[in-house]
């Protein structure tokens, strides 16, 4: 009767540990995970399902302005294959040295209350060609 109640106990003891596991595996995935776009596909989908997005695009020459009151930048990307499609991105914060026209960005962050312009949380800006093992003297 005894060796029962130890098995009752252990079997009790491994359905807790993995739930436990399921549930931080579940709640990890789920809030760590966000769609990556480029500019058209962004487009194309609805807004109330671009509240947690990565954007890549190009950073257009026109539209570039220093936001008020700190470190920041608002600016146009526009979509790789279709440059006719564009969008407006704020940014507030430390801007990369790599930062300019033409530069290939990814931003993470969401469309604001309006629907109309994307906030970003995140700016990376992809490395120069200098960088690039076929451009480098050896």
């Amino acid at each position: 009767m005894a060796k029962k109640n130890g098995k009752s106990v252990y079997l009790a003891a491994l359905l807790l540990f993995l739930g436990g596991v399921g549930y931080l595996l579940f709640s990890g995935l789920s809030e760590n995970s966000v769609y990556f776009l480029n500019v058209s596909e962004a487009l194309a989908m609805p807004a109330e399902k671009l509240h947690s997005v990565r954007l890549f695009g190009t950073v257009k020459a026109e539209g570039i302005e220093d936001v008020p009151n700190g470190p920041g930048v608002s600016f146009l990307i526009e979509d790789k294959d279709n440059t006719s499609l564009e969008m407006r991105i704020t940014y507030r914060g430390a801007v990369p040295d790599t930062f300019k026209p033409g530069v290939e960005v990814i931003v993470e962050g969401g469309l604001d209350t309006s629907g109309k312009n994307f906030t970003a949380k995140t700016l990376m800006t992809k490395c120069p060609s200098k960088y690039q093992k076929e451009n480098r003297q050896e």
